[in-house]
């Protein structure tokens, strides 16, 4: 975050989505002051609030994709939920705090990822011993028992076996030692070859441990989908780790060791109590679809859905302690990043609560021909290069002229216009029918170069554009 000013962010999201400068620079300035409160002296840090943002904005114009490049971006643990997907506690559904464990949940695997790469490089050797337990299986040592050999009368018990069969201390111990040393230059001849890299491919059985299951999960409110890992936890110390035996490849059992060892030597409590403060700190939760919860007109029965799930968020967002299976976690600091058409209710059907909890509203505008355009060539994931690198893996050369892109440009418009507005979703669906019969005929029957100018998109989408009640169906 430190390298991440106000104008690198939005420069980083403009790579990928054209337009909304304002939902940018109010994404930007909000995830900057997470690093300057930062650098606050603590007495005045924990003064310091989060300004919660609305975004509100017809489909497809860029919010969803703004909280989905942010995630990767910022180096903060993030969560993606929709609103839709919670109901009242009581009732049979999720509950808004499973907001929070969920993002406790990523961040200590984040964490913990990390830590296995920083470990990784101190279980090389150990690694390396056990794959050449794997590759060089040592013969079972016999145990020597001489005195209880005489003791029942047993000739030669304990001593290893002579070729012939007849066991007895007659092979001496120069056959042991010597036997010995051939054993260990042929470890080392092998340890020469697998830190070559000539081994990569041979396959070898391997054992890991297997941490179990959870062996009852509930779905239900009040927090009961941790009782399931709750129980886990509880008895999973009176049960012997589990073992499990893979076949694979050298080089997937490098991975699967390193691992394995990389885990012994990571401190867990550690690894909890930092992804705690990580979350309490700089956590970032994006609520999608909150205007499906707004509206308080007159309904049959509790409500359990709407205004019950936005009372359930106020606490949240305005900062409270929810309890999860790693600690208590406190949300005061907690960016929240809400999103909705509100195309059927507005921002002020939201509780007036709620509604002061997100002082920063930001409308996000809906996309012109010109936009179109952009998106289609400008981001650095633009559908015209994702079609040409498709194609090209059969050898058809897709070459998309300006005209063309005009063309489609003006269809997707034309039809968001004239139908349902879905953003620059529309442009998938043209897409795709536009490129049907080339993405279809190769690499079989077509191959070479296919130029997409304006007369091919004429041939290929005028009828269902003039054709308003097929388009529908179509487009």
């Amino acid at each position: 975050m430190e390298e991440l000013t106000p104008s690198r962010i939005v420069a980083e999201l403009d790579r990928y989505i054209v337009g909304q400068a304002e939902a940018k620079r109010a994404v930007a300035i909000a995830l900057r002051n997470r690093s300057r409160r930062q650098k606050l002296p603590e007495q005045l840090r924990d003064e310091v609030m989060p300004k919660n943002i609305l975004m509100i904005g017809p489909t497809g114009v860029g919010k969803t994709e703004i909280a989905r490049r942010l995630a990767r971006l910022i180096g903060a643990p993030f969560i993606k939920v929709e609103a839709t997907k919670f109901t009242e506690v009581g009732y049979v559904g999720r509950d808004v705090d499973s907001i929070i464990r969920d993002l406790v949940e990523r961040a200590v695997r984040e964490l913990r990822e990390a830590r296995i790469e920083q470990v990784a490089a101190q279980t090389v050797p150990v690694v390396e011993e056990r794959l050449l337990d794997a590759l060089l299986p040592s013969p079972r040592p016999k145990v020597n028992f001489p005195a209880l050999g005489a003791l029942f009368g047993i000739p030669g018990a304990g001593y290893p076996a002579t070729p012939g069969g007849e066991p007895g201390p007659a092979t001496g111990r120069g056959t042991e030692v010597s036997g010995e040393r051939g054993a260990v230059e042929r470890r080392e001849a092998l340890r020469a070859r697998l830190r070559a890299g000539e081994l990569e491919k041979e396959m070898v059985e391997i054992e890991t441990s297997e941490s179990s299951p959870p062996f009852l999960h509930f779905f239900s409110g009040a927090g009961l989908e941790e009782v399931g890992m709750g129980l886990q936890d509880l008895f999973g110390g009176l049960l012997p780790p589990r073992r499990r035996r893979h076949r694979v490849s050298v080089e997937q059992a490098r991975r699967l060791l390193t691992r394995e060892e990389a885990q012994k030597l990571i401190n867990e409590e550690e690894v909890t109590a930092e992804a705690i403060r990580w979350v309490e700190q700089s956590g970032i939760v994006f609520i999608d679809e909150i205007d499906k919860v707004a509206g308080r007109e007159a309904t049959h029965g509790p409500d359990v859905s709407r205004e019950g799930v936005q009372r359930d968020l106020l606490p949240i967002v305005e900062g409270t302690t929810v309890v999860t299976k790693y600690g208590p976690v406190r949300t005061d600091h907690i960016l929240f990043v809400a999103a909705g058409a509100f195309h059927v209710s507005k921002p002020s059907d939201l509780i007036p609560e709620l509604q002061g909890r997100f002082p920063i509203r930001v409308e996000l505008r809906a996309l012109t021909r010109e936009d179109f355009r952009r998106i289609l060539t400008e981001p650095e994931n633009a559908l015209t290069r994702q079609y040409q690198a498709l194609l090209g893996a059969d050898g058809v050369e897709l070459e998309f002229t300006p005209d063309g892109i005009d063309a489609i440009a003006e269809i997707a418009y034309t039809l968001n216009e004239q139908t349902e507005n879905i953003g620059a979703r529309r442009l998938y669906t043209v897409m795709e029918k536009l490129l049907e019969a080339p993405s279809f005929l190769a690499p079989d029957q077509l191959s070479g170069k296919v130029v997409v100018d304006a007369a091919y998109v004429r041939s290929h989408l005028g009828e269902l554009v003039v054709n308003r009640d097929l388009a529908r169906y179509i487009l």
